[in-house]
């Protein structure tokens, strides 16, 4: 702790470059002695160290960098490290228009906010009143350099520099109190606060350095991957007549003979055989089938050198095992007797270990060769019983039957060449047979277009006749409901009279009873056809009614010519949907004294028009 105070202290005569003058030294001492602080040295030195701000930075690269153990002059070994519980000592800071004096180091450091990713930019807070943007220059520029100062009338100013380290070495005055020049008054000192700001700029610039790392990253994992991806085979080609010439020839040739049995393979696979190809394919065929001899050839060569290394193989064990009873007859005639009595303890301990670890190897390898032998001996056996009834026989039936083989191919060429001659016969036929259907194709192209759209119009009238049958239904079944009404009506009429019958006396006056029976009959006629009449062209029964009958009667009287019901209808359709023309139409048939009919126009143009009367009725009346 007291060489890193040592080196803060030194700092201001090794890096300073702010020397200020001081004239009377007796003012400077009184000021330090009433803020409670021992008076030190009043010359000019470097603000904060940079060791303190942040570790491993260089002054003189002017960036941060990580010390490579490697570097000539640096050792391996790391410093010892500062303990952190231990304050840093702070002195006091002169400049050329102010002064900075350290807080008491007994009170507690000041508590800054969170950093902010990226952060480049400073609060300064508690700045005297006659503080000005130069003298704030003067104070903070010693941390490196500032991009820009933003000054506030309330004592406070943010500050952002160039680099992200040199806020570590603006946190450093945090506490500090500063004095303008010599003076006492409360607007020329201030303690003075540095926190951590955050910047827009310092938080765009930090996500464009994260999101230049991560595209580095991404093509750097996308290198990788490409590096280590395997390579893609090589296109096949499309099938034509000289690249199956081609590759005729290349499926004769051993070296190419993989390659081009991919390309017949992909080219079988793609469907391209049909019946003009097909003696092209079955050539190719006949070349890949052709290499089975090769193959085999091949085969009974590698077993051969394979039974030859097994050989050698054995007499090199037999060789190693020779040797291994060689040195074990050495270790027994060491330890008989006569030669066991001349060496020392440790020498026939040595020569036991020894002649144990040598019978021990010898054995492995006896059984190592002991177990060729019978592997040997059940592959001898199996070829007896496989080949022992007849080797004559057996290579006679070979020879002819490679004879019946080659015969059997020329026989299934030539069949092949005579179906595709047949199939070029029959697609001639077939391009002259074309030319003569294509007149009657025509005409029956005509009839089949005529024959559908004599279907489409069927089919309109059809759904045309639906659509009148389904409105028909609909007025006949409204029909039927207005005639159970009526039915209602009447039997209700009739059960009021009988009951009204039932009360005359009829025992004391039959005459009477006669007389109003016959007249109460005619009444009943006469009310009938009231009551019909009223049914016809009765009051209003609804509110609704009462409402169609005030808008239709608008409506007429807007129009004193009349207007038809198909008209009328499409007005009060916008303002209820479910309503029909026949309904209107029956509204204004049941009150001839409010709605007329009238007759307009001749023949084809007769039409049929509704007009309102009720002020002419009123009149009459």
């Amino acid at each position: 702790m007291a060489s890193a105070a040592d080196g803060i202290g030194s700092l201001g005569t090794e890096q300073g470059h702010l020397n200020v003058p001081v004239a009377d030294h007796s003012a400077w001492a009184t000021a330090m002695n009433n803020l409670g602080i021992v008076p030190m040295g009043l010359t000019g030195q470097q603000l904060v160290s940079d060791s303190i701000c942040i570790q491993g930075f260089d002054p003189n690269l002017g960036i941060i960098t990580p010390i490579n153990p490697m570097m000539a002059g640096i050792s391996l070994v790391p410093p010892p490290p500062v303990p952190p519980e231990l304050p840093v000592i702070k002195e006091i800071i002169h400049c050329k228009s102010c002064t900075l004096f350290p807080q008491n180091p007994n009170l507690p450091p000041p508590s800054t906010r969170e950093r902010p990713p990226g952060c480049k930019t400073v609060f300064v807070g508690g700045l005297p009143e006659n503080a000005s943007e130069e003298i704030i220059r003067e104070v903070f520029d010693q941390c490196g350099e500032i991009v820009a100062i933003r000054k506030s009338k309330k004592n406070f100013c943010h500050i952002r520099f160039s680099e992200e380290f040199m806020v570590d070495k603006a946190i450093y005055l945090s506490g500090y109190r500063m004095r303008i020049g010599s003076s006492t008054d409360k607007k020329d000192s201030g303690r003075i606060h540095v926190d951590f700001a955050q910047a827009r700029d310092d938080l765009y610039e930090w996500e464009c350095k994260q999101r230049l790392l991560a595209r580095e990253e991404r093509h750097r994992r996308k290198v990788q991957e490409d590096r280590l991806r395997p390579p893609s085979p090589p296109p096949i080609m499309h099938y034509s007549e000289h690249e199956a010439s081609l590759l005729a020839e290349r499926l004769k040739d051993d070296g190419k003979f993989s390659e081009a049995t991919a390309v017949l393979f992909t080219w079988i696979d793609r469907g391209e055989v049909n019946r003009r190809t097909a003696n092209h394919f079955y050539s190719m065929i006949q070349s890949a089938n052709s290499h089975v001899r090769r193959l085999m050839s091949e085969k009974a060569q590698h077993e051969e050198e394979m039974e030859l290394a097994k050989e050698h193989f054995k007499n090199s064990l037999l060789a190693i095992l020779t040797q291994f009873e060689q040195i074990t007859a050495v270790f027994t005639a060491a330890t008989r007797q006569k030669a066991w009595d001349h060496f020392s303890k440790a020498q026939r301990k040595n020569i036991d270990i020894w002649r144990k670890q040598c019978e021990e190897l010898r054995n492995a390898h006896s059984e190592e060769i002991m177990g060729i032998r019978r592997e040997e001996e059940m592959e001898m056996s199996d070829d007896d019983l496989e080949e022992s009834p007849c080797k004559k026989v057996c290579t006679e039936d070979s020879v002819l039957a490679a004879q019946s083989c080659a015969l059997r191919e020329e026989n299934d060429s030539l069949r092949w060449q005579l179906d595709a001659y047949r199939n070029e016969v029959e697609l001639l036929k077939k391009e002259q047979g074309k030319a003569y259907r294509t007149e009657e194709d025509h005409t029956q192209e005509q009839q089949l277009h005529f024959l559908q759209q004599t279907m489409h119009s069927m089919q309109q009238q059809l759904l045309s006749l639906q659509e009148e049958l389904k409105s028909k239904e609909l007025e006949l079944e409204q029909a039927r409901e207005e005639q159970r009404y009526l039915e209602g009506e009447v039997l209700a009429l009739r059960d009021k009279f009988l009951n009204n019958m039932d009360s005359v006396d009829g025992s004391n006056h039959n005459a009477e009873g006669h007389e109003k029976s016959m007249n109460g009959t005619a009444a009943l006629h006469h009310h009938r056809e009231k009551n019909s009449e009223g049914v016809a062209r009765g009051p209003l029964r609804t509110e609704k009614e009462a409402l169609l009958l005030g808008i239709i009667s608008t409506f007429l009287h807007v129009h004193p010519f009349g207007a038809n019901i198909e008209y009328l209808w499409s007005y009060i359709q916008r303002l209820d949907t479910k309503i029909s023309a026949g309904e209107l139409e029956r509204l204004m048939v049941r009150l001839p004294n409010m709605f007329k009919q009238e007759f307009s126009g001749v023949g084809a143009t007769l039409e049929k028009r509704w007009k309102f009367c009720g002020f002419e009725g009123l009149s009459s009346a």
